[in-house]
């Protein structure tokens, strides 16, 4: 099991420049692959996107590419002596016309705009494409590593909410059992209490008590969330992705809980329901991190 949020880093040297990857990602219930890197190597964002989408199938994953250029590729002043000479000009035409002495000075001329400017080699595609991919498989490698880690915490707490909800089917099956009985002794209680002695053979009896137990049957329930129990564990148990499978079997899970709340007629079978409903409910909210 792997969690959807992970965060890994790369690097990767050659001919004096250094690229560095970074991959981050978080809940999403498709894959959604973001790249940033500079605008030469814009034809490098296909392979970014299939590097990532060899190793994951779910989450909003960013791909944030850098480079140092270092030393070599730092960047180069140039002068554009043609405009430096025109703000003189300017400058010496202002200083006579208004009758002030001109005291320009060297770091007056290099603050003027656009006097110095500032070269940087852009980077070479073909060149750094193994670099790149080089750096962003390091970083998947790392990015991966966390989502498993991630992932088996996630699948430990699902597991042990699974075991206690598996725990609670069982007492539920087992005071599921003794509802008619208790109705019909509740039953003729209530109808002593009236003073109405009744037969225990009587039809009318029979009957009702037999359409409350009709109505209070959860036994395709309990076979339904067995079985749902029994499908969580083979899809914890599968190498590929299964949060989304996961994510509908909670909900359908949850829906055979409620149908017996609805139907159970007894309170502490009902506390026995929300308790496993409240379980359910962290499940989900855990599955929605779950790849």
């Amino acid at each position: 099991m792997k969690s959807m949020t992970g965060f890994g880093r790369g690097d990767a040297a050659g001919e004096g420049v250094t690229w560095a990857v970074e991959v981050s990602s978080v809940n999403r219930k498709q894959l959604e692959v973001v790249a940033s890197l500079p605008r030469e190597l814009a034809e490098l964002e296909p392979m970014i996107r299939t590097e990532v989408s060899a190793c994951c199938s779910r989450g909003r994953v960013a791909v944030q590419v850098r480079c140092d250029l270092g030393a070599e590729g730092a960047a180069t002043v140039k002068l554009n002596e043609p405009l430096a000479r025109h703000y003189l000009a300017e400058a010496t035409r202002l200083a006579a016309l208004i009758g002030v002495p001109s005291q320009l000075t060297l770091a007056d001329a290099m603050r003027w705009p656009g006097v110095l400017e500032q070269e940087r080699a852009a980077p070479d595609a073909d060149k750094a494409e193994p670099l790149v991919q080089s750096a962003l498989r390091a970083a998947l490698e790392q990015f991966l590593a966390m989502r498993a880690t991630e992932g088996a915490h996630l699948q430990a707490d699902i597991e042990a909410r699974l075991s206690t909800i598996a725990g609670l089917l069982k007492d539920i099956e087992a005071r599921s059992s003794e509802v008619t009985a208790l109705y019909r002794k509740a039953l003729l209680q209530r109808l002593g209490d009236a003073g109405l002695p009744i037969d225990l053979t009587d039809e009318r009896l029979i009957k009702e008590v037999a359409l409350f137990a009709d109505r209070c049957d959860i036994s395709e329930e309990l076979a339904r969330a067995r079985s749902h129990l029994a499908q969580f564990a083979k899809y914890i148990a599968a190498k590929e992705a299964m949060g989304r499978n996961m994510d509908f079997l909670a909900q359908e899970l949850f829906r055979e809980f409620n149908t017996m709340g609805s139907k159970a007629n007894n309170a502490e079978l009902a506390h026995l329901v929300v308790a496993a409903k409240s379980e359910i409910e962290k499940i989900r909210e855990q599955v929605q991190n779950v790849e």
